[in-house]
């Protein structure tokens, strides 16, 4: 399986692709960081984002596109400029035809280092350990998409399953129903003919 994971960002959006195979093996296809101008229009900001993804999409064709859940910071703008480049890389996803699977940062951490609030270092030494490399990819955020990446290979297969059992589960329980509404559908014609 060949992610691209995204760490997203508006002054650096960090890009990870990750092949996984059986098992725990990983290893790095390609990483970098889209950069755009804190002054230039927000507009502007997500076009160079979004056109960035899209080459990595064609050039790289990952299986599916891993991104970073955008979750509750102090700081409003910050967290809308995330929410905004998130969406842009969700939405040239699923225009390519590709699924997209969003991971929290507590998931990605302890997926990748065994903590959950393992801090930037951490992961960067367990991203560049778990991948071979031979220097640690700079800066954090391309350290964290590939952290995105690798999650995604060893959650997927779980997270697979879990839906396999819950599309049984659920097609169990409309048996069960249809079984009880049959049951009491006789008794209680059988009831009126009496």
């Amino acid at each position: 399986m060949r992610v691209l994971g995204v760490d997203p960002g508006l002054t650096r959006c960090g890009l990870g692709v990750v092949d996984g195979t059986s098992g725990r093996a990983v290893s790095c296809v390609d990483v970098g960081v889209v950069r755009s101008p804190a002054d230039a229009p927000l507009a502007e900001r997500l076009l160079v984002v979004g056109e960035t993804v899209e080459r990595w999409i064609e050039r790289h064709r990952p299986d599916v596109v891993a991104i970073e859940r955008v979750f509750s910071q102090h700081n409003v703008r910050t967290v809308m400029g995330t929410a905004q480049a998130s969406g842009v890389v969700a939405l040239l996803a699923a225009r390519a035809g590709l699924p997209v699977a969003f991971h929290t940062p507590s998931e990605v951490k302890a997926a990748v280092t065994g903590e959950g609030r393992a801090d930037k270092a951490q992961v960067t030494a367990m991203v560049t350990r778990l991948l071979n490399l031979a220097e640690a990819p700079r800066p954090a955020d391309a350290a964290d998409a590939l952290a995105l990446a690798i999650c995604h290979c060893w959650r997927a297969p779980m997270l697979d399953r879990m839906a396999e059992a819950k599309a049984r589960s659920d097609e169990l329980a409309r048996a069960h129903k249809a079984r009880l509404a049959k049951a009491a559908k006789a008794a209680t014609a059988k009831g009126a003919a009496s």
